[in-house]
């Protein structure tokens, strides 16, 4: 068994199943790792599920993008940000809204200078602020039951160091807080606001990890389940913090993580 590997096992006797049909969900980063694993688990359940990615065309994408409909946008640019909110007009309704986008060490930035720092937390902060709030009108139009969802793909960096991304990890930290104020502030409107942390998962932001095995076996030092996750291990999550079971939660933020945060 590899460092990425859950167990096996033959028994399905506590698996869970959701009804998402006929919501709207949206997915930002849906083309590739958690982002198309939660695209992917929302379509299961019954959802029109739209991703966004940063090229032109679904097709220009290896991965199976087929019954997901596609929107390109940049998150740090302002007008492609309101041209896709224009795109979803149509829908008339937003019933979730996952802001899973992001990246770390945006352009090749050093994040330790102004610009890389600041590159970082455009994206991955104030990207999804912008996008949230413009699709304001759009949620809060939701009638799934408990309101409609806003999740936010947090990460470990916002509570463990990492030197090499203090712009990345100031931004998802700064994520949890964001998601606490809007949580408080849209509450009235019936939309409900959480956040995941992933821990370290096998996705393509963390590949280059397996040339460095000493990095490797650092970050598996820190997890008491002693293997990475896979994209498929925070899709649960996020489908239950969207649901009519978690209609009491909102403003949290919950570690997906195989302990790391304990360890």
């Amino acid at each position: 068994m590899s460092p990425s590997d859950p167990p096996s096992s033959t028994a399905a006797r506590n698996s869970a199943s959701f009804d998402f049909a006929g919501a709207a969900v949206l997915v930002t980063g849906g083309t590739s790792g958690i982002g198309h694993a939660i695209a992917q688990g929302f379509a299961a359940s019954g959802a029109e599920v739209i991703v966004t990615g940063t090229k032109a065309s679904a097709a220009e994408y290896a991965v199976d993008l087929d019954g997901f409909g596609y929107r390109q946008v940049e998150l740090t640019d302002a007008e492609s940000v309101d041209a896709l909110v224009a795109s979803l007009s149509a829908l008339d309704v937003l019933d979730v809204l996952v802001n899973n986008a992001g990246a770390s060490l945006p352009k090749g930035l050093d994040e330790w200078g102004p610009e890389g720092f600041a590159a970082a937390v455009e994206l991955n902060l104030v990207g999804p602020m912008r996008l949230t709030t413009s699709c304001r009108r759009l949620l809060f139009a939701s009638d799934l039951a408990g309101g409609a969802s806003v999740i936010n793909m947090s990460s470990m960096t916002a509570f463990r160091a990492t030197e090499i991304v203090p712009g990345y990890g100031s931004a998802k930290a700064g994520l949890v807080t964001w998601t606490a104020n809007l949580a408080r502030r849209w509450s009235s409107r019936s939309v409900r606001v959480n956040a995941i942390a992933p821990g370290v998962i096998d996705t393509p932001m963390t590949a280059p990890m397996a040339a460095f095995p000493e990095l490797l076996e650092g970050e598996l030092s820190h997890i008491p389940m002693g293997r990475i996750g896979q994209s498929e291990e925070v899709v649960g999550t996020a489908l239950f913090l969207c649901s009519s079971a978690a209609t009491y939660i909102t403003g949290a933020t919950i570690a997906v993580d195989g302990g790391y945060l304990a360890g």
